[in-house]
């Protein structure tokens, strides 16, 4: 999970919102990334082998995703006038999952809880560690929603070029990293 690294996919998908709906889509993005990542770490082992789904699979998956809404924002329909029902889809996805809690984030936290073996210091740790993760997250995007007053609507469209590209260059790792993994196993 990268806070700051948030920030410009953030700007580029709800910049041009009102400042209500670009606060509403913050809580909401760190919310579902907050209850997806502790689902997770509370049963993501049996979710995983119940489903019949490896890492390398989840990958996959998720960099596809998210290849798409880079897609999206290089060619500027992303950046074209999101109706109501848009906020809360944004905030779910990309924003909420994949983007805040994705395949690596959801990977970890499952190595983890393997890790803490019963302990109960670990596993409040952990949760503790989740919860301040989030709450860094929750005050990046919060916060830079103060940035559009400097960057303006052109500044709002190179981020969200920008934006585009290391999302690109993110979703073709993950997809990579699920190669890798198909072939190692």
């Amino acid at each position: 999970m990268d806070p700051p690294g948030t920030v410009p996919v953030f700007l580029s998908l709800v910049g041009r919102r009102s400042k209500p709906a670009r606060l509403r889509a913050a809580r909401q993005a760190v919310l579902v990334s907050l209850g997806v990542i502790s689902l997770f770490a509370i049963g993501g082992e049996a979710i995983l082998s119940y489903l019949h789904i490896g890492i390398p699979a989840l990958q996959g998956a998720g960099g596809l995703l998210l290849l798409l809404i880079a897609l999206d924002l290089l060619t500027g329909r992303a950046t074209a006038e999101p109706q109501a029902v848009d906020d809360v889809n944004v905030a779910l996805v990309p924003l909420g999952t994949p983007l805040l809690a994705g395949p690596g984030a959801i990977a970890a936290t499952i190595v983890f809880v393997r890790q803490a073996e019963g302990e109960t210091g670990s596993y409040v740790a952990l949760a503790c560690a989740i919860l301040a993760v989030h709450l860094v997250l929750w005050l990046c995007l919060r916060y830079s929603t103060g940035l559009i007053r400097v960057i303006k609507d052109s500044g709002i469209t190179l981020l969200a070029k920008i934006a585009g590209l290391l999302l690109a260059a993110i979703a073709v790792q993950l997809i990579a990293d699920s190669v890798r993994g198909f072939i190692g196993s």
